[in-house]
């Protein structure tokens, strides 16, 4: 057990510090309070509204792949962010990291079946995009023109 289990069960089993730990919890809850309605949708949207993960899920989709192969896949992930999205997806259920015992050591990561329940509706976004790309590009351009002609008058 770590440090930080130890000291969080020392804490809850003391009867005058639960009121303390339950206010931390509270407080760790990505909305404030867990029975709001929005929570899990919000924690939920704001892991898979992370460009890196989608565009993982996206790569991972098509089978297992190692750390520097989804590198060379997401163009433009930072080695850091490409750790941080694989571990936040990781501990979301989404993925599976497999850590062979070869030296150096070999990584792997792949979709749970969490995660693959997940490629049909990222499949739908993309496939959205790609058909309406041209269009809200147009959009952007009438806006920018529209908004730099009335900063002008």
């Amino acid at each position: 057990m770590s440090a930080g289990h130890t000291a969080v069960t020392d804490q809850v089993s003391d009867p005058g510090a639960t009121e303390a730990v339950e206010d931390e919890l509270v407080a760790l809850e990505p909305c404030g309070l867990p029975e709001h309605p929005d929570c899990g949708i919000r924690d939920v949207l704001d892991r898979l509204g992370d460009t890196w993960s989608v565009l993982a899920v996206v790569e991972l989709s098509s089978g297992t792949r190692r750390s520097s192969e989804l590198k060379r896949a997401l163009h433009g992930v930072s080695q850091r962010m490409l750790t941080l999205t694989l571990r936040r997806l990781e501990r979301d259920g989404l993925v599976l990291r497999t850590v062979y015992p070869t030296v150096p050591a070999t990584v792997t990561y792949e979709l749970t079946d969490r995660g693959r329940s997940l490629t049909p509706l990222v499949q739908q976004l993309a496939d959205w995009s790609l058909r309406h790309r041209a269009a809200i590009a147009e959009s952007r351009r009438e806006y920018d023109r529209a908004t730099t002609a009335s900063d002008r008058a």
